[in-house]
């Protein structure tokens, strides 16, 4: 029987290795026990733990989002699971893990690759659950890493025509392959670019996906329908500086009936709720993205750009911190330790 398993750990800020560690053991009713095949980065949220911002995860510490996986055993309170099936827990980068928070089978048939962007994508759903954004209506994207690109493309899927704005070239392009209808460029223009594509009308919702840039936040107010929203999906890890008159001008001056909201995927329980008393949960949110996935309804393709080996780990957060046209979608492959 193993004793050893491994995993990613951020020792020191800047820094990111592989080590061992002690294999872990089933000590609570409710624990299951995954092997686990791939991993996927959410760079946001990991580039500010390794950089030591994040107060609930001093260093060391070992990283983590969601991973894909085989069980290899439950505790005495798990009933809807078995033994050698394949479940997404918002799990660490490690080989073993214990199943944290949720653990979701998988649909038969699914590449367990592409089924890790289901966890990113439950982070995305935050934006359309919060949202007012409805059938026909228009709805931009500002930023299109993996959680705007999603986000996007789960707006389309609700009957909005979405427009995906991002200064990278390769990042429109993924967009587009992804299906999402018009991209464009943020800038001078950007304004009467939205206004062509809308006929005049602008965007019932206008959703921050980069964590609060300048764009955003100078131009979300201008991008806004009368009656409008803004939606911060995204938000700043580290100390953020900016001149926020623009932001708030546009909104006093140029449309002051939009309203500002946060979206959080930890809004919503972790679970189902059997009573029925609360519609929506995370454990909610990953099954119907499964679904969609089932059905072809989410294109993960052109965002999958690295899959590579846990051990070359402290490479790829470089590139995710310094890179960001060439990384976006990266998956630990953990067949390779």
């Amino acid at each position: 029987m193993k004793t050893q398993s491994v995993r990613v750990i951020f020792p020191s800020p800047g820094l990111a290795a592989l080590e061992e560690f002690p294999m872990p053991v089933i000590s609570r009713p409710t624990d299951v026990l995954i092997e686990n095949e791939y991993s996927i980065v959410s760079a946001g949220t990991e580039l500010a733990c390794r950089a030591g911002l994040e107060s609930w995860a001093p260093l060391p510490f070992s990283p983590g989002y969601g991973s894909v996986g085989r069980v290899l055993a439950f505790g005495d309170e798990v009933k809807n699971l078995s033994v050698g099936q394949r479940v997404l827990s918002f799990g660490r980068h490690a080989k073993h893990i214990l199943g944290e928070f949720v653990v979701v089978p998988v649909p038969d048939g699914l590449d367990p690759v592409k089924v890790t962007f289901a966890r990113m994508a439950a982070v995305s759903m935050a934006a359309s659950r919060a949202s007012d954004a409805e059938l026909g209506d228009f709805v931009a994207v500002i930023g299109l890493g993996l959680v705007g690109n999603l986000s996007a493309q789960l707006f389309g899927l609700a009957g909005c025509e979405v427009i995906g704005i991002d200064p990278s070239v390769r990042r429109r392009e993924q967009a587009l392959a992804c299906g999402i209808p018009h991209v464009i460029a943020p800038g001078p223009e950007m304004k009467a670019q939205v206004a062509a594509i809308t006929e005049g009308r602008m965007c019932a919702a206008v959703i921050e996906a980069t964590g609060l840039s300048s764009v955003a936040i100078e131009s979300a107010p201008q991008l806004a329908a009368r009656f409008g929203e803004i939606v911060l999906l995204g938000s700043p890890r580290a100390p953020h500086v900016a001149d926020v008159t623009p932001f708030l001008s546009g909104l006093h001056l140029c449309n002051a009936e939009t309203t500002v909201k946060g979206a959080l995927e930890w809004r919503y329980p972790l679970l189902a709720d059997p009573a029925g008393f609360c519609k929506h949960s995370i454990e909610n949110n990953v099954q119907q993205l499964l679904r969609m996935m089932s059905h072809g309804k989410l294109n993960t393709d052109p965002l999958l750009t690295h899959l590579v080996s846990p051990a070359d780990c402290h490479s790829v957060y470089e590139g995710l911190a310094n890179q960001k046209d060439l990384y976006t979608g990266v998956v630990f492959d953990w067949s390779k330790v």
